[in-house]
């Protein structure tokens, strides 16, 4: 087997061929787009395969991710990070990772910033969806949204955090939280647990109340929408509240003058009530058998009815066809005694009264009595007769005629 000469001239022939292999290196890369250290690949790595798909995920804050990191699913390296940039709108991070094809990641996959280890190096997680929510497949061009990316809490937000409640944050007042809370409870005991039974009692009686208190809620939304529509109304209404308001505060002491003398009246009131009480009070003790009889008396709203159209009732209207009546009357009784009164009342009318002939008729004439036909009565004596007919000249003495 060949070993090779050992000597000064054979270390001088291996610096020299290293010498012409960084050389070559650096001709071949200066003749490519090498933008720096990035664009070497490292020893290692997680296997890409020979077609790797392009992602692009979306992050608020990638820590201190950088190219070259790796990509891991389920702990398994699948990827690493290609590119870090700015996002399109100019306040998101959009990280570009290659990933083997030959993982099974449907498109709403999830994305993590995690670290390694306390101390150790970021790599971006890829994670499933909730189950039963996968949706397709994960392929070239995806781009996986800031509301599918999360990262986690960096020792030094946490050691931070410490600090902060180690140093004032709060911790040197829980001795005298603890204390003035013992100082409340001690010896209240009874009234602690009563609040908070009563706390329980309300909370179950708004947990029984949830449909009503949803109900208003939705009438409340339904008003909002309302008066929403009816803005420039409400506001043209408010504009012109301001010269009303003017006006009240212009008359600002005369309302306050209207509200003392109100308030004298009141005062007044009131006196004089405190004083007429037990008069008022007999007053409608004095009312009560009377209202007791009214109450009795059933026909009285029927009688009452008949009072406005007296002699006529209600039924009798449906007669009126013009300005009159037509009156037929029956009466019953005592003819003859009934004709002598007449005939000895007919010469002497009651005072103030006019004679029946003397009326006035029609035009400004006198009725005539002797235009009146005689009713068969018998004779003119007014002694009458066993028939009924002892009323002569009934009409005559009616209408004030001599005998």
């Amino acid at each position: 087997m060949w070993r090779g000469k050992r000597g000064p001239g054979a270390r001088r022939a291996r610096r020299a061929a290293t010498a012409v292999c960084a050389a070559a290196a650096v001709l071949l890369t200066g003749c490519g787009n090498f933008t720096g250290i990035y664009d070497i690949p490292l020893p290692g790595g997680a296997d890409l395969g020979e077609d790797p798909i392009e992602v692009k995920v979306r992050f608020r804050d990638v820590l201190d991710l950088v190219p070259q990191s790796g990509v891991k699913f389920n702990e398994v390296g699948i990827g690493r990070v290609e590119k870090i940039a700015l996002a399109d709108d100019g306040w998101d991070a959009e990280v570009t990772m290659l990933v083997n094809r030959d993982v099974n990641l449907p498109a709403n996959a999830l994305a993590n910033v995690k670290q390694s280890s306390l101390l150790g190096e970021k790599y971006v997680e890829l994670l499933n969806p909730p189950e039963g929510t996968a949706e397709g497949e994960l392929s070239s061009g995806t781009t996986i949204p800031i509301s599918r990316t999360n990262r986690n809490v960096e020792i030094e937000e946490v050691l931070g955090a410490l600090s902060m409640l180690l140093n004032g944050g709060g911790v040197e007042q829980l001795n005298t939280i603890t204390k003035e809370l013992n100082k409340i409870s001690t010896g209240k005991e009874a009234e602690i647990k009563a609040l908070l039974r009563n706390a329980n009692e309300l909370v179950a009686g708004l947990d029984g109340q949830t449909d009503n208190i949803d109900r208003a809620l939705n009438g409340l939304n339904r008003l909002a929408k309302t008066l929403r529509k009816d803005k420039e109304v409400i506001a043209a209404a408010l504009d012109d509240l301001a010269p009303g308001m003017e006006v009240l505060v212009e008359q600002r002491e005369d309302l306050v003058a209207m509200l003392n003398s109100l308030k004298k009246l009141s005062a007044v009131a009131v006196d004089t009530m405190n004083k007429s009480q037990q008069d008022f009070v007999d007053n409608l003790e004095s009312l009560r058998p009377i209202l007791r009889n009214v109450a009795k008396a059933t026909d009285l709203p029927r009688a009452l009815e008949l009072l406005v159209s007296f002699p006529f009732a209600d039924s009798a209207v449906a007669g009126v066809k013009g300005d009159y009546f037509n009156l037929f009357a029956r009466v019953d009784g005592d003819i003859e005694n009934i004709v002598g009164n007449f005939r000895r009342n007919r010469g002497h009318p009651a005072p103030g009264l006019p004679l029946v002939k003397e009326l006035p008729m029609e035009e400004g004439e006198l009725l005539d009595p002797n235009q009146l036909p005689e009713l068969p009565l018998g004779s003119s004596d007014g002694s009458g007769g066993a028939d009924g007919s002892g009323a002569g000249k009934l009409f005559d003495s009616l209408l004030g005629g001599g005998s």
